[in-house]
């Protein structure tokens, strides 16, 4: 009976383990299908349903491994749940791929490689399949590993390397890469600093007060009504400029109404959650809780924004090839391949995601959801610019980097804020009166210690975490390059 019970469980673990691996062969097949009915009777249609199964497959290596970026810290603070984040997630990221993943991808498909420069037409197409699939095998493997690599940073050191297998150095759009790279350089430090902003704001007003609450309920709306008006024009000027005659002015103006609105909508609800709260750190949670999930369903749009077009822009590039030849100027990005990229990554995040999320959430420095919604703010903001403009930019290396400015800052704060110091004596002053009061006696002033080595530590940076991050980005572009050239390189032997 023992050998037979082993067996049985022996099964539904297998039975468990296969089930993920299952989803995903299913939602191939029906990619294929879903293609099918764009491409069907068009030149080589084959072609056109092979990129889109393997930009399907790229953009769920994508959701496995970027989940981290948008609740990894919310997860880490407790702030809401694994599978309340993967469900918000898996919405927004759909949506953000729809309304706003065009620009992006865009310069994915059309700015990286000079066609012009090709030993042969056809090996457009087959350069932009073999980026695909080593970009799609390098991050399946790097999150197999546990490594929040940059996604970003894979498929354009695949176009990379599949454009020198076609061409050499001169079918390299050289200045493009070096934007791209500028804009991967900065943009960790912009995400590391709105994030320590906002938390210095917070920590100056909100924390180190004698009435914590009081000062969250006067706050706390004014940043969820920054945070709406700050989407709302970002939305205007992305979905209705196109369509009607808006400048930047009136979308900003119409944010700002917005943002006013959503304000004093939010004042009641959060004194409502206010009411019979402690005067303590702990119960900011419960009003930093709905501020945390309106900026995790926002960063969530915006790497749906930016990061389908890690998967999306060959996919175009091909499907144009194929429609129009590879010297086309400019590709339009369809409806269909948004849809495919959308889904995929939302996928790739249900059944993949959770491995990284600890990494981001919880190892590299304590948060809680205050520090949380920093990060995730921050990160949002700064990829929602980058989308605007059409950068690819790494919204892996920009939540990571806001984790990392936010606990940095928690370094200095702790060893150098005045505020701090004196709200610390301040309490540790009311409760030694508190103290006496209970005794009912008077005693000498004997201050509260506080072990301040204890309260560094707790906050400290685990630099080990920062090196092996750092060292998985370098090699990330080499490697994707590399896998991609060899691939181009069979691929051009095969089939040209």
């Amino acid at each position: 009976m023992d050998r037979i019970t082993s067996a049985e469980e022996a099964a539904k673990h297998l039975g468990t383990s296969l089930a993920a691996p299952g989803a995903a062969f299913l939602f191939l097949i029906a990619v294929m299908m879903f293609a099918a009915a764009y491409v069907i009777g068009k030149p080589a249609a084959v072609v056109a349903i092979a990129a889109a199964v393997l930009a399907a497959y790229m953009a769920m290596n994508i959701g496995a491994n970027d989940v981290t970026n948008h609740i990894g810290a919310a997860v880490g603070a407790r702030a809401f749940t694994l599978a309340f984040g993967l469900g918000l997630s898996a919405v927004c990221e759909i949506a953000g791929a729809l309304i706003a993943g065009s620009d992006v991808a865009d310069t994915i498909a059309n700015g990286i490689l000079h066609v012009e420069h090709l030993a042969r037409p056809g090996y457009f197409i087959w350069a932009m399949m073999a980026a695909l699939l080593g970009a799609a095998v390098w991050i399946n493997v790097a999150t197999w590993l546990n490594a929040p690599i940059s996604t970003t940073h894979s498929i354009v050191g695949g176009v990379m390397g599949a454009g020198l297998a076609a061409a050499g150095l001169q079918g390299i759009n050289w200045p493009v890469i070096g934007g791209i790279t500028i804009s991967w350089l900065i943009s960790p430090i912009m995400g590391a600093a709105i994030a320590v902003a906002i938390l210095a704001i917070i920590d100056r007003y909100v924390i180190y007060t004698s009435d914590k609450i009081a000062a969250a309920c006067r706050w706390v709306p004014v940043l969820i009504g920054t945070m709406f008006g700050a989407f709302s024009t970002y939305i205007l000027l992305k979905v209705a400029a196109p369509y009607y005659d808006i400048s930047f002015s009136m979308a900003l103006m119409a944010g700002c109404f917005g943002g006013i609105v959503v304000w004093a909508l939010s004042v009641p609800i959060i004194r409502r959650q206010s009411f019979g709260l402690e005067n303590r750190n702990q119960s900011l949670r419960k009003l930093f809780q709905l501020p945390l999930i309106f900026s995790a369903a926002l960063l969530a749009f915006a790497h749906g924004a930016n990061d389908v077009a890690n998967a999306v822009g060959p996919l175009a590039a091909i499907v144009g090839a194929l429609d129009h030849g590879p010297s086309i100027d400019r590709v339009a990005i369809p409806t269909w391949e948004l849809l495919i990229g959308g889904f995929g990554i939302s996928l790739g995040l249900l059944l993949y995601g959770p491995k990284l999320v600890k990494l981001v959430g919880k190892d590299i420095t304590k948060l809680n959801p205050v520090r949380a919604y920093c990060v995730a703010l921050s990160a949002a903001v700064t990829v929602i610019v980058a989308s605007s403009v059409g950068a690819p930019v790494s919204s892996t290396h920009i939540a990571v980097g806001s984790v990392f400015g936010v606990g940095l800052y928690r370094e200095w704060h702790t060893r150098h804020s005045r505020q701090r110091a004196q709200y610390l004596a301040m309490r540790a002053e009311e409760k030694e009166n508190l103290g006496r009061k209970k005794r009912g006696k008077k005693s000498a002033n004997q201050p509260i210690e506080i072990n301040q080595d204890e309260v560094r530590r707790r906050y400290l940076v685990r630099r080990s975490h920062l090196l092996t991050i750092l060292g998985a980005w370098t090699i990330t572009v080499p490697i994707s390059a590399a896998l991609a050239a060899v691939l181009a390189m069979i691929m051009f032997r095969l089939f040209i």
